[in-house]
């Protein structure tokens, strides 16, 4: 008989025990606990909204890219073109002018439309002249030489125009550069 009277005392003391549990306490836990989750919850939706906004920025910036440089590759591949009829009309003599002047009319008609399209469509000539100063963010030096008169770092010679598509360089001015002692 010792045991259900050992089983109804456990009983007791256990109900004793969560009486005297306070519920105030417990009521702080559970409340610091839902504040944490509150505060996780509101930092990760903080983050998502930012990662939102930066993916539509980005989105934004793409698009803006795409529509200004999009047509990039194919003017560059136009510009062996713009120097193949540049060069046909530079080595047309006068003899050449007078004997193929229908011929000679039609290059240049064609070399101006070219032209007009690719200024249509944002791409400029960078046109250096002889004497100017050399700037590599828009020249390249295809070689250098002493030549009395120039100073070091002048342009001596253009052998071919260089283009800029909006703010971006397609091709630099192929040139050459003096190299003499200053």
């Amino acid at each position: 008989m010792a045991e259900p009277e050992q089983t109804q005392i456990d009983e007791t003391e256990a109900t004793e025990a969560v009486e005297d549990a306070d519920p105030l306490a417990e009521l702080e836990e559970r409340l610091a606990k839902a504040e944490a989750e509150r505060d996780d919850m509101r930092d990760r939706m903080i983050r998502a909204l930012a990662e939102a906004e930066n993916s539509r920025k980005r989105a934004e910036k793409d698009r803006r890219d795409a529509q200004l440089y999009g047509g990039a590759k194919i003017c560059r591949d136009m510009l062996p073109v713009y120097d193949n009829l540049a060069r046909a009309l530079n080595a047309a003599t006068d003899e050449t002018r007078a004997a193929a002047a229908g011929l000679v009319e039609g290059i240049e008609l064609t070399l101006r439309e070219l032209t007009a399209i690719l200024q249509k469509h944002g791409v400029e000539r960078i046109c250096p002249e002889v004497g100017d100063r050399f700037d590599p963010h828009l020249h390249q030096a295809m070689f250098e030489a002493p030549v009395p008169d120039f100073k070091a770092g002048q342009i001596i010679q253009v052998m071919a125009e260089g283009f800029m598509l909006h703010e971006q360089l397609l091709r630099p001015a192929q040139v050459g550069v003096s190299s003499t002692p200053g």
